[in-house]
């Protein structure tokens, strides 16, 4: 039989879809899933300032109850049809919804994908002394109630308290952005034109720098059209450097179903810039996703990038917008350069599908459910 996996929590696949590709790479490795979700209506930023300012913890913690009893409920009567589960998920930003995990599925392997931790997130936001504290606490009881910490990176695991078990699974791709570049993939390579850029205006992404380097492209006489897609803290510095350029398009907000097809039709996608320390240790959702669309990508030259993407993507310096902007015109004044960027990124993009990233995540449950039997048998 195989290994039964509940993905379980309050995560919102629409909004964050790290977790659908969890759950789509462990079947697709021989378990199978099935979801007790309650999603919260709340997105990323929305939720960090949360964890930013903590008085609105209390609204936030009376939606949350409410889900909880839902998850609760549904979780019961899943296991008193079912039996045990061989393991369960819980989604990104999961930091709340673990120990309710822990606590309705006793002796279960739980395993957490902790993709940020929120002291760190609130304290690269601006956070500091009591706040970055107690979230620091809310990290460390999040991953006592787990058996497996799911990290992107290295550089994350190495963060984890001793005695966290971890794992690295690079965050990928959703299938939808692999189709949205095959889909461009079939018209001719001149329907690619322009840069954008998308996603949270924080100190992370790096956004005033990228305003910079499409300043002095223009300051040299180079318009392409460029598409900046979000909002954010750095919002309003960002409008102030590109005012008055005909070519930038800013949108504040765009469905999540609609981004793989525009950021597709553009033949740059730009990545992070920032010289923070969570920028210097992090590969963004947005630079798998641009590489499976099939962009060319440029981002910072950081060591973790190199190490996970290698020549996927084109390196700038962090913070050097005119870097980026070197690195820009270089691109759009030679097609055979372009071209060749956005093969790299369509060939590396191969190896963080579903399946590819979810493999050890699947032999983790297929060898716990094995050392269960195992116990229960002797």
């Amino acid at each position: 039989m195989k290994p039964r996996v509940l993905a379980f929590g309050t995560y919102n696949v629409r909004k964050h879809p790290r977790v659908g590709i969890l759950i789509d790479g462990l079947r697709a490795n021989g378990c199978t899933v099935e979801e007790i979700n309650h999603p919260l209506t709340l997105s990323t930023a929305q939720r960090v300032e949360i964890l930013k300012k903590l008085w609105k913890l209390f609204g936030f913690a009376w939606n949350l109850l409410g889900l909880w009893r839902a998850l609760r409920r549904d979780a019961r009567a899943w296991m008193r049809a079912n039996g045990r589960p061989d393991a369960v998920l819980v989604g990104y930003m999961g930091h709340f919804d673990v120990l309710l995990a822990r606590h309705v599925f006793r002796h279960v392997p739980i395993a957490l994908d902790h993709l940020i931790f929120a002291g760190d997130t609130a304290k690269d936001r601006g956070a500091r002394g009591l706040k970055v504290r107690l979230l620091n606490q809310l990290d460390r009881m999040a991953l006592g109630a787990c058996d497996l910490a799911i990290m992107d990176t290295e550089e994350h695991r190495a963060m984890l308290p001793s005695g966290v078990n971890g794992m690295v699974i690079p965050v990928g791709a959703p299938d939808e952005w692999y189709a949205a570049g095959e889909a461009a993939e079939k018209t001719a390579s001149s329907s690619r034109e322009g840069i954008v850029f998308y996603g949270l205006y924080t100190p992370l992404q790096g956004a005033p720098v990228i305003a910079q380097a499409v300043r002095e492209l223009a300051d040299r006489g180079i318009t392409p059209p460029v598409t900046l897609i979000g909002s954010g803290q750095d919002f309003e510095q960002v409008r102030s450097i590109v005012d008055g350029l005909s070519n930038v398009t800013l949108i504040p907000w765009m469905e999540p179903e609609q981004l793989p097809a525009e950021v597709a039709r553009h033949a740059i996608s730009l990545g992070i810039f920032s010289t923070t320390p969570k920028g210097l240790h992090v590969v963004p959702n947005k630079v798998y996703q641009a590489m499976a669309a099939g962009c060319a990508v440029i981002t910072s030259d950081t060591a973790l990038q190199r190490r996970m993407l290698g020549d996927g993507v084109v390196y700038v310096k962090p913070g050097d917008a005119h870097a980026l902007a070197n690195a820009i015109e270089h691109l759009l004044s030679d097609a055979q350069a372009l071209h060749a960027a956005q093969q790299h990124a369509l060939a590396t993009a191969q190896r963080f599908t579903a399946p590819q990233v979810a493999e050890s995540l699947a032999t983790w449950v297929q060898n716990r459910k094995r050392a269960y039997i195992t116990e229960s048998e002797q």
